[in-house]
């Protein structure tokens, strides 16, 4: 835990950036490239984040947000990461090797204060919220400025809910744009944040160029051989379908992962499966030898033209996250088009 001075401290820092007057502070709304104007306010999900300095000793909650900072050059100012679905992204290795992991999963509230944040992010408001880490409000009393993804909120009725919610609007990359850009202009690095949204601008548009993919219905199966998480319309996956040129089987739902019977997937009878391949171990069907194993034994889902031709599509469980991420299931679906004879 912090010691008590520290706290104090804490306290009185966010005390004081309460009392800053608007025309006093900063927006992240710039996001031309140059010096962040501090103390800087950004809007998100229904709060107002204020920091009044470049964050030195940040803690990211979850993956997503681990790798945005890690893309960004982050690492030296970074004291801590947790929740994770995978390994880290290859690029990433030598980068997240420096900064201590706190959990695979969710840490404690005592655990990650240990560390004396300065800044804390997360992906989900499953992390950040109720049942998560801790509230929002509770970083805030101790002065610690945190940030929830736009992911998370942007088109969604309920602000801060979990990924597993419903979407009023389909995501889009902007929203992941969107986050790189404000993370970048809170650590004072915009030009590094144009950067990382111009690489990542560039991949998409070369893998939407290549495939055209009008005949194809995909089912995105995350975990669960019970009753399986399949991919509604709206979130990450939605982006990736639509990248290609797909159908989404299950594009008439609006929650992100519904949970559905084998039956309906057989009904809908999609033409390839975008099987996830998870590290974690905490459902049936998490990796994907179990996945494929159950598809091929189960006398349900072995009658499936996808299981049948073995037209399965893998990708990390953190590509059907929206993330930096989302971009490499693009060019994994891609890849598989592709081969399947479905370039442009």
């Amino acid at each position: 835990m912090r010691s008590f001075p520290l706290i104090i401290a804490a306290v009185l820092s966010a005390a004081a950036l309460a009392g800053c007057s608007a025309s006093d502070a900063g927006t992240a709304s710039d996001t031309a490239p140059g010096a962040t104007g501090y103390p800087l306010t950004v809007s998100n999900c229904g709060a107002e984040v204020t920091v009044d300095a470049p964050p030195q000793r940040a803690v990211a909650l979850n993956q997503g947000a681990a790798e945005i900072m890690l893309s960004l050059g982050l690492a030296d100012r970074m004291v801590g990461t947790a929740t994770w679905t995978d390994p880290v992204r290859e690029n990433l290795a030598a980068e997240n090797a420096q900064v201590p992991r706190l959990a695979d999963n969710k840490p404690s509230f005592e655990v990650v204060l240990d560390k004396e944040p300065d800044f804390v992010a997360a992906s989900f408001g499953g992390t950040l919220g109720t049942g998560g880490v801790a509230e929002r409000e509770q970083f805030a009393q101790l002065g610690v400025p945190s940030y929830l993804s736009p992911t998370d909120c942007d088109g969604k009725t309920d602000v801060s809910v979990n990924a597993d919610g419903a979407r009023t609007e389909p995501l889009t990359m902007d929203s992941v744009y969107k986050e790189i850009r404000e993370l970048a202009a809170i650590f004072d690095i915009r030009e590094r944040g144009e950067q990382l949204v111009t690489e990542l601008q560039t991949r998409y548009d070369a893998a939407v160029g290549r495939i055209a993919a009008r005949d194809m219905s995909l089912a995105y199966w995350f975990a669960d051989t019970s009753t399986p998480y399949m991919a509604g319309c709206c979130g990450s996956s939605g982006i990736i379908t639509e990248a290609v040129g797909a159908t989404n089987a299950f594009a008439d739902t609006t929650n992100e992962w519904p949970q559905v019977s084998w039956e309906t997937v057989l009904d809908r009878n999609p033409t390839a499966l975008v099987l996830a391949d998870l590290s974690r171990r905490s459902l049936a069907g998490d990796a994907l030898d179990s996945k494929i194993s159950f598809l091929e034994s189960n006398p349900v889902t072995a009658r499936l033209s996808a299981v049948r031709d073995k037209r399965y599509i893998v990708v990390n469980g953190a590509d059907l996250n929206p993330s930096i991420r989302t971009v490499d299931g693009i060019e994994k679906v891609a890849d598989a088009l592709e081969r399947w004879g479905y370039g442009s």
